[in-house]
């Protein structure tokens, strides 16, 4: 074994399943996730910056036992006081009891919040499906208006085409209500009952029968082809509610395909359900999705207030975006690179650099002492439109070289002048 294969076997390596994300690759990263959050800003969504891990029972109650969510992907351990905590899978039930905790509920509604990190779940990992997957989500909570589940949409669909996206198509339909909940899941418990499942489905399907309905192997999806769909069975006011919604998203131009057999993967959704899909991504298509929640802020002990939210990939929107070869960023580490030749000159530059990093520019310089070819190299690297090149007779004569790394132009810019002069260029 070489010294190099040596080196590689011992080295550390990230767990399996968790993306990186680093220069200049990143920078896509760092884009795609800016992007969503400004849409939600910019609709009044306050920033809520969440615990990493939680008490397990939060999710247990919260997002339900019968779920693949809390039975099979959670990362849950004993803390050293031995209280059962997890890494969160999902954002809605944290955001809940947050709500709950601080009494914004109290405060005026709806309560809109927004929120972006990582999230973990013990899945298979393949392309697209990791065990640490980052999102952007927003909820809002207290309202039970259909024009604010078409705002809710319609936040994240202006995220997707702030991108430039457009290769994705919206999936929508309703779960229902407490009304027409039961009915139908009798009814669809007596149509299970008479296939052939395995005991480990036939068990899922007494606990939500629903659930059912989202398995992913081929063989089951056969058997419940003809399953009756709750949109045939929709109490009159989740029917109401349903049209309204579709009618204001009419009016807010976006486009919608409906969806009767779409089941989320999360127990507490109610009426409107709704899942943004790419088919540029292979089998891992959903790059995002939610719902109402009508009954999980009771159930985790607040008032009887209605939610709506989502969740979006930032890690699959990325994905998307390289599928469409979409990328709307720069990968560039920084707008301006100075190279100083001597000591004199570094020491102005260095004041330089800090006085174009107050005005809003990125700034970078060549250090280490390296020659002025090597100092070229570097700045052609870190992607600068302009490289500034000092040296001592430069200084003698008050003057800076302003180099155009597009064109290859130099100029001699007063130094006195080279501030206003950088930024205008830039501008």
């Amino acid at each position: 074994m070489t010294a190099v294969e040596q080196q590689k076997a011992s080295a550390f390596a990230a767990p399996k399943g968790i993306p990186e994300y680093f220069p200049p690759e990143s920078a896509g990263f760092a884009h795609v996730r800016a992007t969503l959050e400004a849409a939600a800003e910019r609709a009044g969504y306050g920033l809520l910056e969440l615990p990493v891990f939680e008490e397990t029972g939060l999710f247990a109650r919260g997002v339900g036992e019968s779920t693949d969510v809390v039975s099979k992907e959670m990362y849950t351990f004993a803390d050293r006081g031995d209280r059962s905590v997890t890494l969160r899978p999902e954002g809605t039930a944290g955001v809940v009891r947050s709500v709950i905790e601080h009494g914004l509920d109290r405060q005026g509604l709806p309560v809109k919040l927004r929120y972006a990190g990582p999230f973990f779940r013990y899945e298979r990992p393949q392309a697209g499906r990791y065990r640490q997957l980052q999102q952007v989500g927003v909820e809002a909570i207290g309202v039970d208006d259909p024009a604010l589940d078409a705002e809710v949409i319609a936040i994240a669909d202006e995220g997707f085409r702030a991108l430039g996206l457009t290769g994705y198509r919206l999936e929508l339909t309703s779960l229902g209500d407490a009304e027409c909940r039961p009915a139908y899941g009798a009814l669809l418990r007596e149509f299970l009952a008479g296939l052939p499942l395995d005991e480990a489905t036939r068990t899922r399907a007494q606990l939500n029968p629903l659930r059912v309905l989202d398995d992913k192997r081929p063989e089951v999806r056969a058997l419940v082809a003809e399953a009756p769909l709750l949109r045939d069975h929709l109490s009159a006011a989740s029917a109401e509610h349903y049209a309204a919604v579709k009618e204001h998203l009419d009016d807010l131009g976006v486009a919608y395909t409906e969806n009767p057999r779409m089941v989320r993967g999360l127990d507490y959704y109610t009426k409107t359900t709704f899942e943004f899909v790419h088919d540029g991504l292979g089998a891992q298509s959903g790059i995002g999705g939610g719902g109402r929640y009508d009954g999980l802020m009771a159930t985790l002990g607040g008032q009887a207030l209605s939610g709506i939210g989502y969740g979006l990939g930032v890690d699959r929107t990325l994905l998307a975006c390289r599928a469409e070869g979409v990328a709307p960023w720069s990968e560039a580490r920084c707008e301006v690179f100075g190279v100083a030749l001597g000591d004199t000159a570094k020491r102005r530059l260095v004041v330089l650099a800090a006085q174009l990093r107050r005005a809003g520019v990125r700034v970078d310089l060549a250090y280490g002492g390296r020659g002025l070819k090597g100092a070229m190299k570097a700045a052609d690297r870190s992607g600068a439109r302009l490289a500034l090149v000092l040296g001592e007779r430069d200084l003698e004569a008050g003057t800076i070289g302003v180099k155009d790394m597009v064109s290859g132009e130099q100029q001699a810019v007063a130094l006195d002048a080279v501030l206003d002069s950088v930024v205008a260029a830039l501008a």
